[in-house]
């Protein structure tokens, strides 16, 4: 598994002050997605342990108020596992910071994996530039939804995430 980069203070992806990582890959290939440039499984940075440490201690500042994860696509098969792991240490490290995913697969497609149990948000969905609104919160087009995954799995269907 590879990443592309990390953003140690990131103000646009998630609410508040956030640390992102965007992940390498993604079989999409979303017509004018934003970040083309990771798509590509072979590009980016070897995604390791040292990587996991390095995004939980770049959060260690009270100001940091989340993580946020996008891609590249961090739900694809080659990428979950590691997507996995580090919700995983990342809620075990800061339980009350918020963790929001962004993915082009949906969560009925994804409603089984362990990774939906760490994560706050799911921003779901494929972008679609004919679907594209520059009014849209966290989301690039109107097919995409935003997940609140605790209420979700608290109440078994989808609740959407509100400001």
């Amino acid at each position: 598994m590879r990443y592309s980069k990390i953003r140690k203070m990131d103000i646009s992806n998630g609410p508040g002050v956030r640390t992102s990582i965007f992940m390498q890959g993604c079989a999409f290939h979303c017509k004018e997605c934003f970040n083309s440039e990771t798509w590509d499984f072979e590009g980016g940075k070897e995604f390791t342990d040292e990587t996991i440490n390095r995004v939980i201690e770049l959060s260690d500042k009270e100001f940091i108020k989340g993580l946020s994860i996008l891609g590249g696509e961090p739900m694809h098969p080659k990428n979950i596992d590691g997507t996995t792991k580090l919700a995983k240490m990342f809620k075990e490290k800061y339980p009350d910071k918020t963790i929001w995913v962004w993915s082009g697969f949906t969560f009925e497609s994804l409603k089984d994996k362990e990774v939906l149990n760490y994560i706050d948000v799911l921003v779901d969905g494929q972008f679609k530039i004919e679907l594209f609104s520059p009014k849209l919160k966290w989301r690039g087009s109107s097919n995409q939804r935003v997940i609140d995954m605790k209420k979700t799995l608290e109440k078994n269907e989808i609740i959407l995430y509100e400001n």
